[in-house]
């Protein structure tokens, strides 16, 4: 009886991809984002190129402009829908970043014009002061999930009469500030 009880109340579980991790305001964390969100996207099975450049991108800017000592910086990838988001979290939230176009001799100053080159969409949330988000969004295609139960090899049904599992996406935070190539 426990057992029919705990089946009739057990919840499909959801399942949506994310990864977050906290890391230093300095160079070093920096290049640390970036070398784990690729091994991240590639373990979901996603493109990696344009999201690296991205990263690496807020995650500079993060270290360099929004750099707070003894502060760390906070990366976070999730996927909704075919929408890969990456987003950056410093503490220099009176700080909001603006694309701004350098003079040809200066060697730095490019990094939002080369995530709103490569981003599909791109903003700034403000947070719980003194936070900030920027976030990026990259249009991508969700790999196929691996075949196990129905949808494995050998099901005879069509893929549209099989049975699909149920997907909850985390909810978006507030856009203050929104950029689009649109």
């Amino acid at each position: 009886m426990n057992q029919e009880i705990a089946e009739a109340t057990a919840q499909p579980a959801t399942h949506f991809r994310n990864f977050t991790v906290l890391l230093s305001s300095t160079r070093r964390g920096a290049r640390l984002a970036r070398l784990l969100a690729e091994a991240q996207l590639r373990s979901w099975g996603l493109p990696t190129e344009t999201a690296n450049h991205i990263v690496a991108e807020l995650a500079a800017n993060a270290a360099t402009h929004g750099r707070v000592p003894g502060r760390d910086f906070r990366l976070t990838l999730y996927v909704v829908g075919g929408t890969l988001r990456i987003e950056v979290t410093d503490t220099q939230g009176d700080r909001l970043p603006a694309p701004q176009r350098p003079s040809a001799d200066v060697e730095s100053g490019r990094g939002l014009l080369i995530v709103d080159a490569l981003a599909d969409r791109w903003g700034v949330s403000e947070d719980r002061f003194p936070r900030k988000t920027v976030w990026a969004e990259l249009a991508c295609s969700e790999p196929e999930p691996a075949p196990t139960g129905f949808g494995a090899a050998g099901d005879p049904r069509p893929r549209n009469q099989r049975e699909k599992e149920p997907h909850q996406a985390p909810p978006l935070p507030p856009v203050v500030r929104t950029h689009s190539r649109e």
